[in-house]
């Protein structure tokens, strides 16, 4: 079994990301049924099928985090989804966090359930082959009432940490997502000032729970305005200033990866992001991290769109645009990525969900 440290590297390696797959059932119920999809037990597994035997390995993705229904699920040929990602050189990961709920004295904010029983969860997610895992926060932005709070940040932060150390004691990397919505008007310069106290708070907690930083990978937000901001949206040069100013400011050296999420970004522009991100840092050479993907929607939606289109006779179709998205990201993880982008959806708006509140289902 390969180390922690191998793990993390192993993910983040160049050219190499992750494809965030771990909806509640709940959550991809809702993408589902918005498609003309019934929300059932088999055209779940049917739709994780169409990206887990894809060539996505090949086309770039390294890691594929997995839901807990998914985790146990086969392919049509009895295959299990584990076995479909380990013969491509996908390495299995997990969700384990379980929702979210709301924060005693803090209204409107949340904090993450799951710690009770983390370490049961681990021992059984390993032995069914999982080699990393992903628990999430969620913390609101407002800069007006005094979003984030500093208990929120520090209990979230404190929480991301436990989880941390508990998921490296089972032998397993722990991603570690301190996520800031981008629901609301606030602008860019919010934005980063509320990821530099989040994610410097995480950092702070991980060393204090002595969390091996060479074994995690971090899954923050890019440095973008809210969905609801009145002015233009920042040029990708833009983005990649911010979002690497950031960073250099939060991020130790030792952590291998930081795994950026798309949040609510059309798939192309989470792309073309990404990659004057990985541009700007070539450029100024001083990155010591790789900067990558743990892209949701922005791997998903056009691969979706099809498969609702014409489910009985388009899954080859289907997976070639599963594996053209993971190529055209890995692509902007080397900062190489020239166009045209195959997304479908890229003209249709934003991919943003509403926030998605209280846990209904783990």
């Amino acid at each position: 079994m390969a180390s922690l440290e191998e793990t993390a590297a192993a993910l983040a390696a160049p050219g190499k990301g992750l494809l965030a797959s771990d909806e509640s059932t709940g959550t991809i119920g809702k993408r589902l049924e918005k498609a003309g999809i019934e929300n059932t037990a088999e055209n779940r597994r049917a739709y994780r099928e169409l990206f887990y035997t894809a060539d996505i390995g090949t086309a770039g993705v390294s890691g594929a985090i997995l839901f807990r229904e998914t985790l146990f699920q086969s392919a049509a040929d009895g295959t299990s989804f584990v076995d479909c990602l380990l013969r491509q050189g996908v390495l299995p990961g997990i969700k384990v966090d379980e929702g979210l709920v709301p924060l005693e004295g803090c209204p409107g904010e949340t904090s993450t359930r799951g710690l009770d029983t983390l370490a049961a969860a681990c021992a059984e997610y390993k032995a069914a082959g999982a080699r990393f895992t992903k628990w999430r926060s969620a913390l609101a932005v407002n800069p007006a009432a005094g979003l984030p709070s500093d208990r929120a940040v520090e209990i979230n932060a404190e929480q991301l940490a436990q989880q941390a150390a508990v998921i490296q004691a089972a032998g397993l990397v722990p991603i570690v997502e301190p996520e800031l919505l981008i629901d609301g008007s606030h602008d860019a310069a919010a934005f980063a000032a509320a990821s530099e106290r989040v994610i410097s708070r995480c950092v702070a907690q991980l060393w204090q729970k002595n969390v091996l930083l060479e074994g995690v990978l971090l899954k923050p937000q890019m440095i973008i305005p809210g969905a609801d901001h009145p002015g233009p949206k920042p040029a990708p040069e833009e983005v990649a200033e911010a979002t690497l100013r950031t960073m250099r400011r939060c991020v130790p050296a030792a952590l291998p990866g930081i795994m950026f999420l798309s949040g609510g970004q059309t798939e192309e522009e989470a792309t073309v992001n990404l990659n004057a991100i990985n541009q700007l840092a070539q450029q100024q050479g001083r990155a010591p991290w790789s900067l990558s993907f743990s892209f949701g929607r922005s791997l998903q939606a056009s691969v979706l769109r099809l498969w609702s289109e014409g489910r009985e006779g388009n899954a080859g179709e289907c997976r070639q645009m599963a594996a053209a998205l993971a190529a055209a990201n890995s692509a902007a993880v080397l900062g190489r990525y020239v166009g045209p982008h195959p997304s479908i959806t890229s003209q249709q708006g934003s991919l943003r969900e509403n926030f998605r509140g209280w846990c209904t289902d783990v």
